[in-house]
């Protein structure tokens, strides 16, 4: 069971370096804006405001459909962590006063 939960475990973790967090958002503002822009003129140019607002609601959705899955794109750069050494408790090994904290 755990080698079919694993996959769709990872996919759903939302595993996404710090370049693809500047990467979506760039992309949510950029797309937002976008397409507010474009509901007001199609509500401007028909004066309907349920289709602007219909406008809107959609550029939202293709939006969120964009950046909030964790999409392989947005994890091209993971950051590689330190190994513990052995013997050490985790802690940073930080000197205050004479004591370490860890």
């Amino acid at each position: 069971m755990d080698d079919i939960l694993a996959p769709i475990q990872d996919a759903f973790e939302g595993q996404i370096d710090f370049h693809g967090q500047r990467i979506t958002e760039i992309l949510s503002t950029a797309l937002l804006i976008i397409s507010g822009v474009v509901a007001f003129f199609v509500g401007y140019i028909y004066q309907d405001i349920h289709l602007t607002l219909w406008t809107g609601l959609g550029g939202t959705l293709i939006t969120g459909l964009v950046v909030i899955p964790p999409w392989p794109m947005y994890n091209k750069n993971p950051e590689k962590w330190l190994v513990p050494g052995p013997g050490s408790t985790g802690g940073a090994g930080v000197v205050v006063d004479g004591v370490k904290v860890t």
